[in-house]
C-alpha cells in the first residue's frame, strides 16, 4: 500500500475571526508546520489542501491543492486523491490542520483498521466519537467521491464513509484530536504546551 498524506487547511475559520488557522502559532510554531512534522513520517508524500494564495505556504515547500467545489473536507479529500492517484498512490490519509496532537501512530492504525472494511476505508475514533477529518481512503473512489458530491446531498463525511463500509480506528487518547476553533481553544493548548 503507498499511502499519501493530505493536511486539510481548507477551513474558514470564522470563529477564530476569520484567521487562516494553518498560519496561526502555537509555541512559536504554525498549526500547519506543527500538522506536517506530525504526518510527514508517517507518509510517502504530504500535501496541503487549501485555497487562497498558495504562496503563504511556500516555505514548506509542499504542493498546495486547491478544490473547485469548496464543499467542505469532502472537496479537500476528492482534489487529495486526484494528486495522489497521479503519483501512484493507493491510498490517502487526510488530517485537519486545527487539530496539533493528532496521534503519532495515525496512519499505521488507520491502515490496519481499512484491512477490516469491504471499502477500504477507515476513520480515527475516540472516547466513541468519530473525527471524520481524521480517515484513510482508497484513491480508487475517487469516481464515487465527485458523484456524492455532485449530487446536491449535503457533503458529509461520514456518510460518504460509511456508504463505503468505512471502519473505525480506536485510539485511546481522546485529547488527541481536540481541534481549535476559537482563540480560548487556542490559549488553552499553549497553556497544556507551556
Amino acid at each position: 500500500m503507498r499511502l499519501f498524506g493530505v493536511i486539510l487547511a481548507g477551513g474558514q475559520g470564522r470563529r477564530m475571526g476569520g484567521a487562516d488557522k494553518a498560519l496561526l502559532r502555537l509555541a512559536g510554531q504554525t498549526l500547519l508546520a506543527r500538522a506536517v512534522g506530525r504526518l510527514e513520517p508517517q507518509v510517502e508524500r504530504l500535501a496541503i489542501n487549501a485555497n487562497g494564495d498558495a504562496s503563504r505556504f511556500a516555505a514548506l515547500g509542499l504542493p498546495v491543492l486547491a478544490d473547485a467545489r469548496s464543499e467542505g473536507p469532502l472537496s479537500g479529500v476528492l482534489v487529495g486523491m486526484d494528486w495522489a492517484v497521479a503519483g501512484g498512490a493507493t491510498a490517502i490519509v487526510t488530517v485537519a490542520v486545527d487539530c496539533p496532537f493528532f496521534p503519532g501512530d495515525l496512519v499505521p492504525q488507520l491502515a490496519l483498521a481499512a484491512e477490516r472494511s469491504a471499502g477500504g476505508v477507515a476513520l480515527a475514533r475516540s472516547g466513541g466519537d468519530d473525527h471524520p477529518t481524521f480517515g484513510l481512503w482508497p484513491v480508487g473512489l475517487r469516481d464515487a467521491l465527485r458523484a456524492f458530491l455532485a449530487s446536491g446531498e449535503k457533503p458529509r463525511v461520514r456518510a460518504f464513509a460509511d456508504m463505503h463500509a468505512a471502519v473505525r480506528a480506536d485510539f485511546p487518547d481522546d485529547g488527541a484530536f481536540g481541534n481549535l476553533n476559537t482563540p480560548d481553544d487556542l490559549a488553552r493548548a499553549e497553556a497544556l504546551l507551556a
